[in-house]
Formats: structure tokens, sequence, C-alpha cells
């Protein structure tokens, strides 16, 4: 399965078409590994939903690993061809470990393989793990390690090459490293008809010693005019006001897209959050202009008569943390009361508010697995209903 980019001059192609269940684990760790040094931030929310399982319905996979030269890569990334989306967290390796990668081709010893998805639509790759890896050399063979000035020079390997960058590498050796051969394995979900798992290879195999958030996944996955105006949305300044510091860890924007995702298809709700929220991401992930014109509208005006309201602590009815349950459910009520008209009384909306969070039935659907289909409907229904006479 070699595409009319790929010559015998750049890549020596082993196809091999094979059919698989998600069964994907990841490798052992190694000084090659790409994981990261940042550690876990606590995000200031409370959502328990987060510790969903994972779907067990198997996959059909066909997959083919094709043996690209480092030259054909660093080519391929400078075009885009293969490619690591805006959102992707940073080039994390520190130079020691670069070098040694770097260091581990030129004594022509094997390295760890790649793991991309091709998009049908443009044949383009999206690397889902070794992105480290990839830039690694497309950094070096650029002489630039992570800023002007910052040339590539190797450290803490062999003497021969220590402080050496590509720029007066010997030719002989700069010729043996852009022959070298990495392994880069190529996928495709057969079955079901969706990306799921995409999601799944992405989460076992690129999570090194940080764990990605779903929305993470979900971002990178389906880059595109939705997921651009999800960043837009974010920097709502009443929105700011009520959740706080931008999240490292794009928690801000799921809340976003779990508002938007119910208000506009919340009877599609099966009972998986995280699905739903992945489903509704995907299909209106090439957003319309009236699409986006509407999604718009509505998380504005929301958000901003919410925050005139309830004020910087709304939707946090026990603690400190913002309440992941009570804030879906209480946008969309107040969401469906704008639709009739604008709120003229916040003093009103604020009053309802208090007496929604003394509501029995509102409080066990956002206590306790806030995921079950039963619990949204409750707390869905119960916020509408409170906030349905607000003038």
């Amino acid at each position: 399965m070699v595409t009319a980019l790929d010559t015998p001059s750049t890549m020596v192609a082993r196809s091999e078409t094979t059919t698989t269940e998600d069964r994907v684990s990841s490798g052992k760790g190694s000084e090659l590994s790409e994981s990261s040094d940042r550690s876990s931030e606590t995000e200031p929310v409370e959502d328990d939903t987060e510790n969903e399982a994972t779907a067990t319905t198997p996959f059909r996979i066909s997959s083919y690993g094709a043996d690209y030269t480092v030259d054909s890569l660093v080519k391929r990334l400078r075009s885009g061809a293969f490619y690591i989306p805006p959102f992707q967290r940073a080039y994390v390796w520190e130079r020691r470990q670069a070098s040694r990668f770097i260091e581990s081709l030129l004594l022509g010893l094997p390295v760890p393989g790649v793991f991309v998805s091709r998009e049908s639509e443009s044949s383009k790759h999206l690397i889902i793990d070794g992105q480290q890896r990839l830039k690694t050399l497309q950094h070096f063979f650029d002489n630039n390690f992570g800023g002007v000035d910052r040339k590539f020079q190797l450290t803490n390997v062999a003497s021969k090459w220590n402080g050496v960058t590509i720029a007066n590498l010997d030719p002989d050796d700069k010729l043996r490293l852009e022959n070298s051969v990495l392994r880069v394995t190529v996928f495709k979900q057969e079955h079901p008809d969706d990306n799921r798992s995409i999601y799944s290879v992405f989460e076992r195999l690129n999570t090194g010693s940080l764990k990605l958030y779903p929305q993470e996944i979900r971002t990178c996955i389906n880059h595109g005019r939705f997921v651009d105006l999800l960043n837009e949305l974010n920097a709502n300044e009443s929105w700011r006001s009520i959740f706080g510091p931008t999240s490292k860890r794009l928690k801000d924007q799921e809340l976003i897209l779990r508002f938007l995702a119910f208000y506009f298809e919340g009877d599609d709700y099966k009972g998986s959050m995280r699905t739903f929220l992945d489903q509704f991401t995907a299909k209106h992930r090439d957003l319309s202009e009236p699409c986006r014109s509407d999604f718009c509208q509505v998380f504005a005006s929301t958000i901003q008569i919410v925050h005139e309201a309830l004020g910087d602590h709304a939707f946090r009815p026990i603690s400190k943390l913002l309440n992941a349950a009570v804030f879906d459910s209480v946008m969309v009520g107040i969401a469906r009361r704008i639709e009739r008209k604008p709120i003229s009384n916040p003093e009103q909306l604020k009053n309802a508010y208090k007496a929604l969070l003394n509501d029995e039935k509102f409080v066990s659907g956002f206590k306790d697995c806030t995921a079950n289909v039963e619990n949204v409907r409750t707390r869905f229904a119960r916020a509408c209903s409170a906030f349905r006479s607000v003038e």
C-alpha cells in the first residue's frame, strides 16, 4: 500500500494488511521513550465522568508497516504530510535525550517505531505516537533546538559526535543518518464506521508518564473549524471570570463542548459522556457557518446572564470546585428559557438557581453517577423547569 509520494529512493515498503481488535498496549519505558516530565495538573472541576470505562466493543483495523528513511520523514514533516496538530503537547525532550536518539541512528541501532493514522480525505498522516522522535529529527536537520540561535549540538554522546551539528557532521555520517530507517505503522479503522479506535490508540500509546485528558485527544483528532470555535469561545470574558485561569488540559473547552452537545443534541445521549462528546465533535468538525453562528450566540448569551446573576462562583454548589453536571444542566436550562426572550430579572434567576440547588431530585442528578441516562434526564428536566418562569 505505497502511495505516489513514496518512491524506492525515499522509502522501503513492506505492505502487510492485518486485522486486529482493540488490543493495543503501550511499550516498555526506555531512554528513548516519549514520557513527559510534566506532572499532571489538578483541574478546578468536579467531574466523575472522567473515570468512565473505555468502550469494550472490538474494532476491525487494517494496518501496514512501512520503513521510511530519515531524509523522507524530515521532508514529510516540513511539508505537513506528516503533521502534529497545533494542540499537541509541546516538545519535551531534553538535549541529552534528543542527542542520544540521533546517536543511536548514527550507530545503526534499532529505535522505536511510529504510529500514524492516515486521513482519507487529505492523505495526510496524523502522528499518534512518535512526536518526540520525529521532531528531534526535524530539529537536528534544521539545526535548531527550540529557539533562535539555539543550534542543535549533540551532547553526552560518543566523542566523535559530541558538539557536532548537522552543518559540520561528517558527510559519510550525514548520509548514513539520512538513510537510516524508522518503521511507521499506518492504520485505519474498518469497523465500526467511525474513528473511535484512533481515540483508543492515541490514549494507550501517546500517554508516556502523562495521562492525556479526553478533550486533549478529541481536539487532536478533530482539529478544524469546530475546535477553533471552542478555543474562541473559551476566551469569553464572563466564562473566564467563572472558570478561572485557562486550563492547560482543555477542561474549560470540554465544558463548553458539553453544553453545546446537550443543548443541540441532548436527545441523542445514550449513557457514555465520552462517546457522546466524541461523536458531537466529529460530526461538527468542519463546522458550517450557520451552525457556527448558532453555537456562538447561544453560548455567549447564556454565559453572560449566568455571570451577571450568579457571579464568579456559579456552578459550585458544594465546594470551590466547579461541578460539571451542575454546569451542563443549569446552562441548558437557562438557554432554554432564553429561547423565548432575554432574561430581564437577574435577581429572580439567582433565586431560582438557589432553589434548584435545594431540589432533592436535582441534587441526586449531579452528586453521583452523573453520566447515567436517568440522572442526566432528571437534572436537565429539573433545571429547565426551575428557570421556565423567570422573567
